[in-house]
């Protein structure tokens, strides 16, 4: 066998043991979307209903009770950014389209205090805390790196919780988070939202959309207190819904990539394939012109 069938057969094992690989990680993504599929699905109506009346709470109690979360602070003097990505790859552009929604607070809007060393990045998964922990001038914030290891209201409730302590202490002025919507497997949304302080213009252009009423809440006993249990509750439901929209993104893209990593394998085998035919033919007609080249010089 010459050297270059040899190369060609040597290729064709190597793609055909890869393809073999995406195609296990496609169905085992396949495996693990159905269920964060179902628990995202299960939790969006809720979180956005939570959402809307949260910041409904916020605008109708605007100068009647202090919420001390949606205070917005005179200067934004120390920022945080979350970010929320996967703990692995081979998810197409998953990760890197989350992270370049993080580079925007951290490049741009908040550019200034990152200069002042007052900007703190929070890393929720492993590939975020990998790309963020070379930028020496912000603190990095890994204490929740594992989250996605036991996903669960939990271990995002613990996240909050340090997250809100923050703030309502002042050490940060404004808290954004990056995080991906789940669409379905092939579309994902790629967001930068508001945490913290709660935005109550929200509630405006819902009442517009309703018609310009104003919602009115009957507080029961009473209303300072209900606030101040009901508003941390609610923002770690809207944490919580970030990281399973998140989930369920990570794993919808690695299938997406894995399926079309596998159909790219095979394009490559069938044309490695006819490669390996034609070199093969070549390598015969060769031989075999030799043979009769031989034959007759013999009988001359």
């Amino acid at each position: 066998m010459s050297g270059k069938l040899k190369e060609v057969k040597t290729r064709i094992a190597s793609v055909t043991s890869t393809q073999q690989i995406t195609k296990a990680m496609k169905l085992v993504a396949a495996s693990k979307l159905k269920k964060a599929t179902d628990a995202i699905v299960q939790m969006r109506p809720y979180s956005q209903q939570l959402s809307n009346m949260l910041s409904n709470i916020v605008a109708a109690t605007e100068g009647d009770v202090s919420i001390e979360l949606a205070k917005v602070r005179p200067e934004v003097n120390n920022a945080l950014v979350v970010v929320i990505t996967s703990d692995k790859g081979l998810c197409g552009g998953f990760n890197s389209n989350i992270i370049k929604q993080a580079r925007k607070a951290v490049e741009e809007k908040y550019a200034e205090q990152r200069k002042a060393g007052k900007l703190s990045i929070m890393t929720l998964g492993k590939k975020g805390n990998d790309f963020f922990k070379k930028y020496d001038d912000c603190n990095i914030i890994d204490d929740h790196i594992d989250i996605f290891k036991g996903l669960s209201f939990e271990s995002a409730s613990v996240a909050i919780n340090d997250i809100m302590d923050a703030y309502a202490d002042g050490k940060y002025d404004e808290v954004m988070v990056a995080y991906a919507e789940f669409k379905n497997p092939v579309v994902q949304y790629f967001h930068l939202n508001q945490f913290l302080p709660i935005e109550s213009s929200s509630a405006k252009d819902l009442g517009a959309k309703e018609g310009g009423k104003k919602s009115d809440y009957i507080f029961d006993p009473n209303k300072e207190k209900l606030i101040n249990e009901l508003v941390p509750k609610i923002l770690k439901t809207q944490l919580y819904s970030y990281l399973l929209d998140s989930n369920a993104s990570e794993h919808g893209a690695r299938m997406t990539a894995m399926g079309n990593a596998t159909e790219n394998a095979g394009e490559m085998l069938r044309e490695l394939k006819i490669s390996y035919n034609k070199e093969r033919q070549a390598a015969i007609t060769t031989e075999l012109t030799e043979i009769v080249s031989g034959a007759a010089a013999l009988e001359g």
